[in-house]
């Protein structure tokens, strides 16, 4: 057979499409080429393939060898299509029986000795195949990928040969693990209890009710307030991710990749850039597509410390994400759309010197420069926080007079997991994903409430959104008390949460 086709594997954005190796050898000079719009990795593919297959005791035929990686106008990156390329070789040159591996997807990068080294997005890959139910053959190194897909027509290989011997001979090959179950040994390393935050007691309610809801939540404050210990409570507080999420969070690591830490299976992914993050590293995009971290923070928390020290433009290109929960990234040669659904968590001082309303310094900014820090966040952006609380100073006094204990963490968070266990049975997602018509469905008010709402809202000179946002803030507050129809303590507790006094002029 002059003529042979066999499977690999492609990533576009956080998926994998099936790309066509389809080797022909001809008679003529002698020499190889690939064409199906190879990178430079690519191309360079041909010298580890020849390489991989004289050093694993096979015969490299001396004829004229064409590639082509369909479809042609999919750009194809890395070393990833090797395996796939060497055997295709191996099978035109009638070294390998077609049959062996019909329908089979193959991806890994190729030493010159032979060996299979790992690639990365293979969680993609394995989804891809298991879409398809199609085996799939991947690196020993790519193994634990493998395990938490749980993909049993997988199987990995150390080096071509080892794949050889078992298409020849019916050598094993090592399958697919046991696929994990719960997580093992939970690691909380940024948890803290919410005793060891001094007084707050308004800043505590609204970060437990930002976890049952998973709504967005900034914080104000002085340095040293307690904004950075709620933050990390909050994180403490939500619960693990299931298996879908799990998955979804995996492909997403894989495909920027990012190790996969067993440990952390199933624990919600925490992202805290630095204040000097672009827009680029924040969205995604870049030369060759890679998510950023919003969506590395899908499933999780993206916590923006010094929130008002990021560059405007970075935080605007938050807005829309924010709303949709995905973001489509297009450049002149692709478009890409990545996941993007994550609770904001942010934290800020009141001025550029901090002290702005603190009761223990002296403020040292001008009102002029206080407008100028503050105007940096614009009312667009803000008004997609579902809670904007201060988190004020404690003189000498407070602090001292703080009594510690421990709470207990595994009541508060089997609160919180019923609150949000409620939310999903109801509305099938979270209340803070509420939109359209579904507010209507889920979070009615009665005739007398809606009208007082309507009064309070233009009072305050409140946007539309903000005044969704309170309804579906009102929602949780009501399913954390465990009452079935919202309340007007519920109306008012969540309006009280958009009343920061600093932004009062921002937000209107």
């Amino acid at each position: 057979m002059s003529l042979a086709t066999v499977f690999s594997c492609a990533p576009l954005g956080v998926d994998a499409v099936h790309v066509c190796v389809e080797t022909h050898l001809s008679n003529g000079l002698p020499g190889f080429a690939i064409v199906g719009l190879p990178e430079t990795a690519v191309k360079e593919s041909k010298e580890r393939v020849r390489s991989a297959i004289l050093n694993s005791g096979l015969e490299f035929p001396t004829r004229r060898i064409t590639v082509n990686l369909a479809p042609a106008d999919l750009p194809k990156t890395g070393g990833r299509y090797d395996l796939a390329i060497a055997f295709s070789i191996l099978v035109a040159s009638g070294q390998i029986d077609a049959e062996a591996l019909n329908s089979t997807v193959l991806i890994g990068e190729l030493a010159l000795d032979g060996s299979v080294r790992s690639v990365h997005a293979a969680v993609p890959a394995i989804l891809a195949a298991r879409q398809k139910n199609r085996k799939i053959i991947l690196p020993e190194a790519n193994s634990d990928e493998l395990a938490v897909v749980g993909y049993a027509r997988g199987q990995c290989v150390n080096s071509l040969l080892e794949l050889v011997n078992h298409l020849l001979d019916g050598t094993e090959l090592a399958g697919c693990k046991q696929a994990l179950g719960q997580p093992q040994m939970p690691r909380r390393e940024l948890c803290r209890d919410l005793q060891e935050v001094a007084g707050q007691a308004f800043a505590k309610r609204a970060v437990q009710i930002a976890a049952a809801g998973g709504h967005n939540l900034l914080m104000i404050g002085p340095p040293g307030s307690g904004k950075t210990m709620l933050a990390n409570t909050l994180i403490g507080l939500l619960p693990e991710m299931d298996e879908s999420e799990a998955l979804e969070v995996a492909a997403i690591n894989s495909m920027a990749d990012i190790p996969l830490d067993i440990s952390r299976w199933r624990q919600r992914p925490i992202r805290t850039p630095h204040h000097s993050a672009s827009s680029v590293a924040l969205v995604g995009g870049g030369n060759k597509a890679r998510p950023g971290e919003i969506s590395l923070a899908h499933r999780g928390v993206l916590f923006l410390d010094e929130l008002a020290q990021f560059k405007p433009g970075v935080l605007d290109a938050l807005r829309e994400p924010l709303e949709s929960g995905e973001i489509t990234v297009s450049r002149a040669n692709y478009r890409v759309k990545f996941p993007a659904n994550f609770q904001l968590l942010a934290a800020m001082n009141p001025c550029p010197c901090g002290y702005a309303g603190d009761v223990r310094h002296q403020c040292r900014c001008s009102p002029d420069r206080i407008d100028r820090y503050l105007g940096r966040l614009s009312g667009p952006f803000l008004d997609r926080f579902d809670l904007i609380v201060e988190v004020p100073g404690l003189t000498q006094a407070e602090l001292l007079q703080h009594a510690h204990g421990k709470t207990d963490w595994a009541a508060m968070r089997q609160r919180i997991h019923q609150c949000r266990s409620t939310q999903m049975r109801r509305n099938g997602k979270l209340n803070c994903d509420l939109q359209g018509i579904e507010l209507e469905q889920h979070c009615a008010l009665a005739t007398a409430l809606r009208k007082s709402l309507a009064q309070t809202m233009d009072k305050l000179g409140m946007s539309a959104r903000a005044t969704h946002r309170v309804i579906k803030l009102a929602r949780t507050i009501a399913d954390f008390e465990g009452s079935q129809p919202i309340r007007t303590q519920d109306i008012l507790e969540a309006v009280s949460y958009r009343r920061c006094q600093q932004l009062q002029s921002i937000v209107r």
